[in-house]
């Protein structure tokens, strides 16, 4: 991507959007493009196809969605797969008519089966059953990388996926119960400390494994991608399999490569808050999938590899979160 190329990111105003922008700008690129939803509802079809017929965007990074956590995924299932549905096959379309030279869609891990041999591989992709809280927003990122794959096969586009494990960082969302994991417990023991309770309760038994990627490591790694000579970069799209017999879809995961119990993540809140009371489970919440570690292999051995430590991200973003509740 050159300083001047023409690059779209859709949902620039989301965590991976907003970090994506960030590290873009730093980097020194120009001619950005993005827009919010008032101003362009991506879930209809013709908006979006006229919206990318003019602008003709060089380069799309595929960010928009509807995202939430746990709670929200089981609150509004239909939502979470007919307006991500929507939104990717509106643009990854009329990306194709626009000759947009390459897109990066991007979803999370979830794509991956419940019980998916640890750490995930990118071959494990339609191996075994989802984790139902979330089956509906998972199915639909399936989708967008089948539409990706189907695409580059047809018409000879360079669209890639990306699956970020869970994320975290500047712009996160903290709503009370719409939350993912980490905003929610920075918030959580924030409250607690603010109000001087002697103890938080977090859902669950503590026992899952996760792995959290700091935003803005996620947006390098993205934009380290989309950036690599076609001799690097067209390999990651896969291959036909109907021609090569081989299943390699045109997808890579983004991720530290390592995990922690949500226990020891609790805890470790708990220091970067100042929270010094006692952390209690209410094993009668959902734990959600066992464990979700990413296999980063394909990235590392692209040349790339996370640099935010957990504890360095959790104070960087509890600093932002702060900021904001003190406004």
């Amino acid at each position: 991507m050159l300083p001047d190329s023409r690059i779209y990111v859709a949902g620039h105003r989301g965590l991976v959007g907003s970090a994506i922008v960030r590290h873009l700008q730093a980097a020194g690129h120009t001619r950005l493009i993005t827009r919010t939803h008032a101003e362009l509802d991506l879930t209809d079809e013709r908006a979006t196809r006229a919206f990318m017929l003019s602008e003709k965007p060089d380069y799309v990074f595929l960010a928009a969605a509807k995202v939430g956590g746990i709670v929200a995924n089981n609150s509004f299932p239909a939502e979470f797969i007919r307006d991500n549905l929507a939104i990717q096959t509106n643009l990854i379309h009329a990306a194709h008519l626009a000759g947009v030279q390459r897109l990066m869609f991007l979803g999370s891990s979830c794509i991956y089966p419940k019980l998916a041999p640890q750490p995930m591989k990118e071959r494990d992709l339609l191996t075994g059953p989802l984790e139902p809280t979330n089956r509906p927003y998972a199915l639909a990122k399936i989708a967008g990388i089948e539409m990706c794959w189907s695409y580059n096969r047809q018409y000879g586009t360079r669209y890639l996926a990306a699956m970020p494990t869970n994320m975290y960082g500047p712009g996160d969302n903290y709503h009370p119960t719409n939350s993912h994991v980490i905003p929610a417990l920075l918030r959580k023991f924030h409250e607690a400390r603010q109000r001087g309770e002697d103890t938080v309760t977090v859902w669950g038994t503590g026992t899952p494994r996760r792995e959290f990627l700091y935003s803005d490591d996620m947006a390098e790694a993205c934009v380290f991608l989309m950036n690599l000579p076609d001799a690097r970069f067209l390999p990651l799209l896969g291959s036909d399999e109907t021609a090569s017999g081989r299943f390699e879809p045109p997808l890579v995961n983004i991720g530290v490569g390592e995990d922690v119990t949500i226990a020891e993540l609790a805890a470790l809140v708990g220091q970067v808050v100042g929270f010094e009371g006692r952390i209690v489970y209410d094993a009668s919440k959902p734990d959600g999938t066992p464990r979700k570690l990413m296999d980063v292999g394909l990235l590392n051995a692209a040349g790339w590899k996370a640099r935010t430590t957990l504890r360095e991200g959790l104070r960087a973003a509890y600093a932002e979160f702060a900021a904001t509740q003190a406004a």
